[in-house]
């Protein structure tokens, strides 16, 4: 998953709109670069990250299977969905963070699905089938955010996200920023730390206050972490799962753990956009990326977490990879509509009081 992470933001993406499996074309709204028209024509605003493997294991053989040209609207979660509210695009099928996608269902930019039309969602984790209530689209990818640290850079074992306020991170610390991805999962996480079983705002910024001396920065995409991880900047930090083979890549010996309090659930769903002309298409594709198939070749390639609960992988293909009914089912899940409701006043207090 890329997307997380994300989430807030998932990896920033670039806008330029690029055509699906190949094909050509200047604007998503307009015909297919292979002649389709518009009534076998799928536009799906997506991230634009693995383009290859997309094109080649998933939008490609839908096109073949569905005789349907499939055209991509390519961008980082905030620019397409703030397109799809000015009603600029063309879009049947967006893939979001959770987090963006409860903003457009609080703003009634999705259609309610047919889930008798997604028998595939029978088959996935019960923490990805309905993460935004069951009238809208299921979590397609579920990655963790835990902690990544070098051990020779860190003289204790971690455990528990209590252990990056231990003076082993002493001035080597890095933590996402509140408008990261993973922003608000820290503050719940500083909340549980503070020893609260149900979240206590006050706590949280008290315990992040405690913190903020020893960060070095406060990240706002991963690649930041990941550069800063490779120079021995930091010693490690919160991080989403999916992007620890490149700190592997960088420092061998990296490790990656699952605190005992729990990860976060790292989701990104798939949504019909209100008003597609396609709606019973969108729903066959949102089913075809559940399929098991589709999530076992995603996974093997480790580009998504799978959620579909019959995939098996080897140990060697579950590295890095979120898997398995027993980490996926013990994450810590966020209730977005509520992160929604209070990021503006936990950003401005997380100005005031932590990033200064």
């Amino acid at each position: 998953m890329k997307k997380w992470i994300s989430g807030l933001a998932a990896v920033a993406m670039t806008s330029v709109l690029l055509a699906g499996c190949g094909s050509s074309t200047d604007d998503a709204t307009g015909g297919s670069g292979s002649g389709g028209t518009a009534a076998n024509k799928l536009v799906i605003s997506t991230w634009g990250f693995s383009e290859d493997f997309f094109n080649e294991e998933v939008f490609g053989p839908f096109e073949k299977e569905h005789n349907v040209d499939i055209v991509l609207e390519v961008g980082n979660n905030a620019e397409r969905l703030n397109k799809i509210r000015q009603g600029t695009s063309n879009v049947d099928v967006i893939y979001l963070s959770d987090y963006y996608a409860q903003q457009g269902i609080d703003e009634g930019l999705f259609e309610k699905i047919d889930r008798s039309k997604i028998p595939n969602v029978n088959d996935i984790y019960d923490i990805a089938k309905a993460p935004l209530g069951e009238d809208y689209g299921p979590a397609y990818t579920v990655g963790q955010l835990g902690i990544a640290y070098n051990p020779d850079l860190v003289s204790k074992e971690v455990t528990s996200w209590s252990d990056l306020w231990d003076p082993a991170f002493e001035g080597n610390l890095t933590i996402p920023n509140i408008t990261a991805t993973a922003g608000p999962m820290v503050v719940d996480a500083a909340s549980r730390v503070a020893g609260n079983d149900t979240f206590n705002e006050d706590a949280a910024f008290a315990e992040l206050k405690k913190l903020s001396g020893n960060v070095v920065k406060f990240y706002s995409q991963t690649s930041e972490f990941v550069n800063m991880f490779s120079q021995e900047e930091i010693a490690g930090g919160p991080i989403m799962e999916m992007y620890f083979k490149d700190l592997k890549a960088a420092v061998p010996n990296a490790k990656f753990v699952t605190p005992s309090e729990g990860a976060y659930a790292v989701m990104n769903t798939i949504n019909v956009v209100k008003g597609s002309k396609n709606k019973e298409l969108a729903e066959e594709f949102i089913n075809w990326q559940l399929s098991q198939d589709v999530q076992a070749k995603s996974a093997k390639a480790k580009v998504d977490s799978p959620v579909n609960a019959k995939v098996e992988l080897t140990a060697e293909e579950a590295e890095g990879v979120t898997y398995g009914a027993e980490v996926v089912e013990k994450l810590n899940k966020l209730d977005m509509e509520f992160v929604n409701q209070q990021v503006k006043g936990w950003t401005d207090r997380w100005n005031r009081e932590i990033a200064q």
